[in-house]
């Protein structure tokens, strides 16, 4: 089992913000913290599912090792959380992301 994998820090970085920013920009913090729903749990779960099934495909290229999924995941959550997202959407998402990068594809 490879640890590091073949990518660079920077680069599993800027792709986990860029995760992040997807969501913010299909489920506004703003959203996230009104006690109003506008977009369905249904909805907001496509869009969690959408932003993993592309952090596995990148997993899968990059071959990321232990490390670098633990780094992608520590990004991801640091950039929901200076996005303004509620704590509870940060577990969630970050759990789900998590999930998805260490199963066996």
């Amino acid at each position: 089992m490879a640890l590091f994998g073949s990518v660079s820090g920077k680069e599993v970085d800027l792709f986990a913000k860029g995760l992040a920013v997807e969501i913010a920009r299909q489920y506004p913090p703003a959203l996230d913290n009104t006690s109003e729903r506008t977009l369905s749990e249904k909805r907001l779960a496509r869009v969690l599912e959408t932003v993993c099934m592309r952090a596995l495909e990148f997993k899968n290229e990059h071959k990321l090792g232990v490390y670098k999924k633990a780094r992608l995941g520590n990004t991801f959550r640091w950039e929901l959380e200076a996005l303004g997202f509620s704590k509870k959407l940060i577990e969630t998402a970050t759990e789900g992301l998590v999930v998805y990068l260490t199963r066996k594809s």
